[in-house]
């Protein structure tokens, strides 16, 4: 560590400390769903002026930081549409008004998205929908290069929606690209995708489509074996080709909140095993996800479908001991009383196999509805908190940093800079001020190197700053104190 001895208006002098005693901040995922398919939750209604998609989207993220929460999960691919410049799919239909048509001036929401948020301390997750192509509903026709265009026999009809067929290996092999695209385009955290695998099954219980890939295939299996094969074979190459390009961005998946009716003994609802064909507890068993989130979209109380008895039993399900954060019906508050999301909340919090909760969806805090995001705030997540560490993805702790400051006269403020003393990246910096006995904590974006702080009516006892590497690893706090 290196620290350089200062003097403020040749009064007030600063040096080093080897045992500052920073607090350590909660560790604990607070994530939210932002969802563009259907503009449920961004942007508000398509084709809107560019101005007007910036300012929705940085309201969006600026209340997310203003909530303490600390990832926003982005859908950026709804339906084989792009929420970003992309050479493999169109312009989604969601931002512009017509797939295909690019947003003019053009620009990039997925690189927005990403530089406001880890401006405020904020993870950003990409969230994929793999197999849907077309949603429900669609008003335009399907761009020229959509790949119901281009390779039409990859694509199914079913139930109004377009759906790729996951037993092809063309259209396992086109999703894994446009992922792959953005893994290594973009400086995200995560890679996301949801609980639709296979297509809900419709009123009439049809069965999906498949019966080409079905007899071409000449399979032992039986169907259902055969389906949930080519969804698991996908699940563990998404896995596997994050973690070879980009080792440290996180891969989660929030499936169906029930695996199977009778896992445990008293929970009843849809079969996602044989309905959806997503084994999610082969992949969580397995650790083809660093995280799971179950969509545990019931009441505590409920007993068919109960909050905490689901928990539990997703809980003994990971013996690799990747982060399970649930995901939390807070659309559902009105008619639910917000009651209900804060005991989920704190339900999570007593448990030791979860560390973290991911709402659906921001709207449902922003609204604040029945109060929900006013109790978050003063009652739930009243302190910043890190995101859990990877260990399973790098279990290094990053070296101190080494920390300089002097008085500013022009400005009246205390410089403060820092450089890395290790060859590792850093994704944050963990930035806490004592004053007056009382701990301000802020996180800043790994590629910060300054910070400016105007003292008050009296200077800070300690200025602390903590590496954060790019799984989460925390360095010794690097700290000068006041003499």
């Amino acid at each position: 560590m290196a620290f350089g001895l200062i003097n403020l208006e040749a009064e007030v002098t600063y040096g080093t400390i080897k045992n500052p005693n920073t607090p350590s901040l909660t560790r604990e995922f607070r994530g939210a769903w932002i969802a563009t398919v259907n503009n449920i939750d961004w942007p508000s209604k398509p084709g809107l002026p560019i101005a007007k998609q910036k300012k929705e989207l940085a309201e969006l993220i600026n209340a997310a930081a203003r909530l303490k929460l600390n990832c926003l999960i982005f859908q950026v691919r709804p339906a084989c549409d792009a929420l970003y410049p992309s050479k493999l799919e169109p312009w989604s239909e969601y931002l512009t008004g017509k797939m295909g048509k690019a947003p003019s001036p053009v620009w990039d929401p997925l690189a927005y998205a990403i530089n406001e948020s880890h401006r405020r301390g904020l993870e950003l997750h990409a969230w994929f929908n793999p197999y849907r192509a077309r949603y429900k509903g669609a008003k335009g026709a399907p761009a020229p290069s959509h790949i119901s265009r281009t390779q039409p026999r990859l694509v199914k009809n079913y139930d109004g929606y377009q759906w790729l067929d996951p037993a092809e290996p063309a259209a396992a092999n086109h999703s894994l690209n446009v992922i792959m695209d953005v893994v290594n385009r973009y400086d995200v955290d995560g890679i996301h995708i949801d609980d639709y695998f296979y297509p809900y099954p419709d009123s009439k219980r049809t069965s999906f489509p498949d019966e080409i890939s079905w007899k071409k295939s000449n399979s032992k299996l039986s169907r259902k074996d055969w389906r949930r094969m080519h969804i698991n074979s996908f699940i563990k190459r998404i896995h596997n080709e994050i973690h070879r390009v980009k080792p440290h961005v996180k891969f989660g998946i929030s499936p169906f909140g029930i695996w199977r009716p009778g896992h445990p003994k008293q929970i009843k609802g849809l079969d996602a095993y044989d309905e959806l064909y997503a084994d999610a507890r082969l992949w969580l068993r397995e650790g083809w996800m660093d995280y799971c989130a179950p969509q545990l979209y019931w009441r505590i109380d409920d007993r068919d479908q109960s909050y905490p008895v689901l928990m539990q039993w997703w809980h003994e399900q990971n013996p690799k001991g990747r982060h399970l954060w649930p995901g939390n019906n807070s659309a559902k508050v009105n008619p639910w009383p917000a009651s209900e999301i804060t005991k989920q909340i704190e339900f999570t919090r007593k448990h030791h196999g979860a560390t973290g909760n991911i709402h659906w969806n921001l709207s449902a805090l922003t609204k604040n509805r029945d109060n929900l995001g006013t109790q978050l705030i003063t009652r739930i997540y009243t302190q910043p908190a890190l995101v859990p560490a990877s260990k399973w993805l790098d279990s290094h702790a990053p070296k101190a940093p080494a920390v300089f400051a002097k008085w500013d006269k022009t400005r009246e403020m205390i410089r403060i800079n820092w450089r890395t003393t290790d060859s590792e990246p850093i994704r944050w910096w963990l930035f806490q001020v004592k004053t007056d006995n009382r701990w301000i904590s802020k996180l800043m974006p790994g590629n910060q190197r300054m910070a400016l702080l105007r003292p008050g009516k009296i200077f800070p006892e300690i200025i602390s700053l903590t590496a954060l590497d790019m799984a989460g690893n925390a360095s010794i706090a690097a700290a000068l104190t006041k003499k």
